[in-house]
C-alpha cells in the first residue's frame, strides 16, 4: 500500500511522517526521513494517532442547544443565519468590546487562523484570548523590551552546543528541540559536552544530565539571578559583546553586583558548590545555549524568569552563532506586537489588561464575562480550544460561559466547552483538510510543512476557512461571488496567472476597501478554486484554503530575498515569492524556506539602533524586590501539568490511547506519603483555595518532599461519562498569577492531600 507524507500535531515539533491508510483509518504511521528538520524521528505519542482520527466524539453535524439544554442537529445554513442575526445584534446593542475570540489553532491547526481573525473585524473587536497567552506572552513582553519587538522570538541550537541549560523543561517528554530523545542521549554519550538540568524534579532528562540543580519549587528567579552575580563578580561577563552589541549593562551589573548569592541559594536549596561550578563552566564554554518551558514560565516571578533566562547567554555572548540562542524568521505569523502604549488595541473593561503580542490572557476571561458593566463580554466564539478544561479555574469558566448571550464553538469534538455553547460547529479533523503550523521557529534554517488532506471529512464536517468564509457571507460581509476576480484566476496557471490575480485584487480592494480586512476569503472564493497540485487525492478537499499562503510567501520574498534564494527558490523580485509559494504547495514533505547566515541574526533585531537593550526598568525592580520577598510555606505545592509519556494536549479524547497511567496519578514523595497515611495506589483528595478533586496517589523519590504533580490533557468526559483522570483545573486559580502578563503559576499551587473517605 502506498504511503503518504503529513505530520504529527502533538507537540511544536510538528515531525514529518509517513503513513498508510484505508478507508478512514490509519493502518501504519511511521516518521518521514524525507522531512527537512525531522529526518524520520518519530515518539511514542505520534504512533497513537489513530485515537485522534477515530474516536467516538468526534462532530459530524452542526448542533444548537434548546432551552432545556438538549442539542438538536440543524442544517449549516439555519445555524450560520442565526449566528449571523444574533453577532450583529451584538455589535449594534453593544459595540466591538462586547464580542471575543478564543483559541484559533491547535499545535498543527493554524490555516484557519488566517480566516477566523476576520469574524474580529466584521465584529470590530480586537479581543483575542489563546493558550499561547496562557504560557508565553510574558516571555513575548520580555522579548519586546530587549529586542524591540514582540516577535523577535529566541530559538536555541542545542544540535551543536557544547554546554546545554535545560531550565523548567523536560525535553525527553515535552520534546520543544530537534529530534528530542535523540539530540538528548548524544548530548549525555559525549564527554566533550555538558548538559545542565534545573528543575524540582528528577526527570528522564535530569537522569541524563552532568548536573541536576534540584532546586525548591518557585525558586527559579533567587537561582539565575545567583548564576548572574556569580558571573559577573568574577568577570566571566562577555565584555566586548557586551559594549559591541548591547546597551544598559552598567544599570543591570548594578543590581546584579547587590545579589546576595549565599543568600538566594539558600532559598533555592541547592549546594552553592554546585551553582559555582555552573556559572563558571557556562560562561567559560566555546558555545552553549539555554532552553526553556512552560516549568520556567508559569511558575513564581514567571515574566522574571523570563528576563533573566535570557540574561544568561546574552551577558556571556552565547548568541548570535553556532550553538548558541539565536533569533528567527517567521513565514506564518502566529504573533503580533502590541506594546501596553499601542493605543489602537483596548484595555479589557474589568482588569483594564492590555494584549501582550495581540493576545489577552485567559486568565482574566471568566471576570470580564461577569463584569457587571455595559462594557462585559457577551458574545464568544472558541475555535480549536477547549478553555474550561485548560484555563485556570474550571468552575469560573463553567460559571462565565453560562451568562453569555452567544457561545460558538467550532471544533472537531464535543469538548468540555463545546457542551456549554449555544452552537457547535463540526470542524474536519487536521486528517480532512489542508492544514499547517506556525512553529517554524529554526535558525538558520526554517521550514515550513504544508499538509495535503488524508481522508475526506465525516458527514457534514467542514473546514475552518469555508466555515467564516460562509459566516461572513451570512452575516453581508462580503458578496457570494467575484465575478472579475474568478475570471482572472481561471487563466491558465502560472507566475502570470498569479501576478494578473494579485494585480486584479489590489484594484477591488482599492475600489471597495470595506472589503480589505476579508482578503483571505475573498482569496480562498476566487484563485483558491483555480490552485492546481498534483498532492492531493481530487476526490478530497480541494486546495483552496491555501491561497493566503501566497501572500505571506511574497511577503518573506520580500524581506529575506537572500534567505530564500539560498533556501533553493529562484525567481526575480516579482517572482521569487510566486515559486516558494508553488514548492510549499508541491512538497508533500515539506519545504525549506529560508537559509540564514550567522551574520543575519543581527538584521532580525528590532531596535533602530540594532543593539539588544538589556536594561528592562520594570525587571529590574522586579529583581530589586526579591531581596526583600517572605519566605512562603505551604503544606504541598502541586505541579499542574506535568508532561509524561501518555498525555497530550485536550487533542486526545478517547482514553484508550493511553498505554500506561490511565489515571493521571498523582506523584508524590515517600515521605510525604507516610506522613499523610498513603502508599501505592491510594484513593485520595486532592484540595486548593479553588476546589478539590479525587486523585490516585503514585509513590515517587524522584520528586522534591513538599511537592506533587499532575499531569495536562486528562479530565475529559469521554462519551459523555464521568471524567477519565484528574481535572486539575478545579484546583487552580485566576489570581494565582503574574501581575504583568497575568500568566497563571500552574506550576506552583498551595495545596493539601488527605484520605479519600
Amino acid at each position: 500500500m502506498p504511503s503518504e507524507q503529513t505530520a504529527c500535531i502533538l507537540c511544536s515539533r510538528n515531525c514529518g511522517l509517513r503513513v498508510e491508510t484505508e478507508g478512514t483509518r490509519f493502518t501504519s504511521i511511521r516518521g518521514d526521513d524525507a522531512h527537512p528538520m525531522s529526518k524520520g524521528y518519530l515518539c511514542q505519542k505520534a504512533a497513537r494517532l489513530a485515537h485522534y482520527q477515530e474516536n467516538a466524539d468526534l462532530l459530524r453535524h452542526p448542533l444548537r442547544r434548546e432551552p432545556d439544554g438538549r442539542f438538536v442537529r440543524v442544517g449549516w445554513d439555519e445555524a450560520l443565519a442565526d449566528i449571523a442575526k444574533r453577532l450583529i445584534d451584538i455589535r449594534k446593542r453593544y459595540g466591538g468590546r462586547a464580542f471575543a475570540f478564543y483559541g484559533g489553532g491547535g499545535q498543527g491547526n493554524h490555516l484557519g487562523g488566517a480566516y477566523s481573525r476576520q469574524l474580529l473585524k466584521a465584529m470590530k473587536s480586537r479581543f483575542v484570548y489563546s493558550a499561547l497567552a496562557q504560557e508565553k506572552t510574558g516571555d513575548f513582553w520580555v522579548n519586546g523590551r530587549l529586542f524591540g519587538d514582540q516577535r523577535c522570538h529566541i530559538t536555541e541550537d542545542v544540535e551543536h552546543a557544547d554546554f546545554v541549560f535545560f531550565i523548567g523543561t523536560n525535553p525527553f517528554q515535552a520534546h520543544g528541540i530537534p529530534n528530542a530523545r535523540d539530540t538528548l542521549r548524544a548530548l549525555k554519550k559525549d564527554p566533550s559536552r555538558t548538559m545542565v538540568v534545573v528543575d524540582p524534579r528528577k526527570t528522564e532528562t535530569a537522569r541524563l544530565a552532568d548536573v541536576h540543580l534540584q532546586l525548591r519549587p518557585g525558586t527559579d528567579a533567587f537561582l539565575l539571578a545567583a548564576i548572574l552575580a556569580i558571573i559577573v563578580r568574577e568577570g566571566l561577563h562577555d565584555r566586548a559583546f557586551l559594549s559591541r552589541r548591547c546597551t544598559g549593562f552598567d544599570a543591570l551589573e548594578a543590581e546584579l553586583r547587590r545579589i546576595p548569592i549565599e543568600e538566594f541559594v539558600r532559598r533555592a536549596d541547592v549546594p552553592l558548590a554546585d551553582v559555582e561550578r555552573v556559572a563558571r563552566d557556562f560562561a567559560r564554554a566555546r558555545t552553549a545555549c539555554v532552553r526553556v518551558d512552560l516549568g520556567l514560565q508559569q511558575s513564581l516571578h514567571s515574566t522574571l524568569n523570563s528576563y533573566l533566562e535570557k540574561l544568561l547567554f546574552l551577558v556571556t555572548g552565547h548568541f548570535g552563532k553556532r550553538g548558541s540562542n539565536n533569533l528567527h524568521s517567521f513565514f506564518l505569523p502566529i504573533l503580533g506586537n502590541t506594546d501596553e502604549r499601542d493605543a489602537r488595541y483596548p484595555r479589557t473593561a474589568h482588569h483594564g489588561m492590555h494584549p501582550i503580542a495581540g493576545l489577552y490572557p485567559p486568565n482574566i476571561l471568566p471576570s470580564e464575562i461577569e463584569h457587571e458593566g455595559e462594557d462585559r463580554l457577551v458574545g464568544l466564539f472558541v475555535d480549536s480550544a477547549n478553555p474550561v478544561m485548560t484555563g485556570a479555574n474550571t468552575a469560573a469558566y463553567e460559571r462565565a460561559f453560562s451568562k453569555l448571550e452567544l457561545l460558538v464553538v467550532v471544533d472537531v469534538a464535543m469538548t468540555e466547552t463545546a457542551a456549554l455553547a449555544h452552537y457547535v460547529l463540526p470542524a474536519a479533523t487536521q486528517f480532512e483538510k489542508w492544514e499547517c503550523t506556525g512553529f517554524n521557529l529554526e535558525f538558520p534554517d526554517n521550514a515550513f510543512h504544508l499538509r495535503h488532506p488524508l481522508f475526506p471529512p465525516r458527514a457534514e464536517a467542514l473546514p475552518e476557512p469555508e466555515i467564516y468564509t460562509r459566516l461572513l457571507e451570512a452575516m453581508g460581509e462580503i458578496p457570494r461571488s467575484f465575478p472579475v476576480l474568478e475570471r482572472v484566476a481561471a487563466i491558465e496557471p502560472g507566475r502570470s496567472r498569479h501576478l494578473g490575480f494579485l494585480a486584479a485584487l489590489g484594484a477591488k480592494l482599492a475600489l471597495k476597501p470595506r472589503l480589505q480586512p476579508y482578503a483571505a476569503s475573498i482569496v480562498y472564493r476566487t484563485l483558491g478554486s483555480a490552485l492546481r497540485t498534483a498532492r492531493a487525492n481530487p476526490d478530497r478537499v480541494s486546495a483552496a484554503a491555501t491561497a493566503p499562503l501566497l501572500a505571506l510567501a511574497l511577503d518573506l520574498a520580500n524581506r529575506e530575498p537572500a534567505a530564500v534564494r539560498r533556501a533553493g527558490h529562484h525567481g526575480n523580485r516579482l517572482t521569487l515569492g510566486i515559486s516558494l509559494f508553488q514548492a510549499i504547495l508541491d512538497r508533500p514533505e515539506g519545504t525549506l524556506v529560508t537559509r540564514h547566515e550567522r551574520e543575519d541574526v543581527w538584521s532580525l533585531l528590532r531596535h533602530t539602533d540594532r543593539r539588544i537593550h538589556l536594561e528592562v526598568p520594570e525587571m529590574l525592580a522586579a529583581l530589586r524586590a526579591l531581596r526583600d520577598e517572605p519566605e512562603s510555606v505551604h503544606p504541598l505545592v502541586l505541579l499542574a501539568g506535568e508532561r509524561r509519556t501518555y498525555n497530550a494536549n485536550q487533542i486526545f479524547r478517547d482514553p484508550a490511547w493511553r498505554r500506561t497511567d490511565p489515571d493521571g496519578a498523582m506523584r508524590m514523595h515517600p515521605t510525604d506519603a507516610r506522613e499523610l497515611g498513603l502508599e501505592q495506589g491510594s484513593k485520595a483528595v486532592c484540595s486548593s483555595a479553588t476546589g478539590e478533586i479525587a486523585v490516585t496517589i503514585d509513590i515517587d523519590d524522584a520528586l522534591r518532599p513538599g511537592m506533587v504533580t499532575l499531569p495536562h490533557g486528562y479530565g475529559m468526559r469521554y462519551q459523555g461519562g464521568a471524567p477519565v483522570g484528574p481535572q486539575l483545573n478545579r484546583l487552580t486559580s485566576s489570581e494565582h498569577c503574574d501581575p504583568l502578563a497575568r500568566t497563571p503559576f500552574h506550576k506552583h499551587v498551595p495545596v493539601r492531600v488527605r484520605p479519600a473517605s
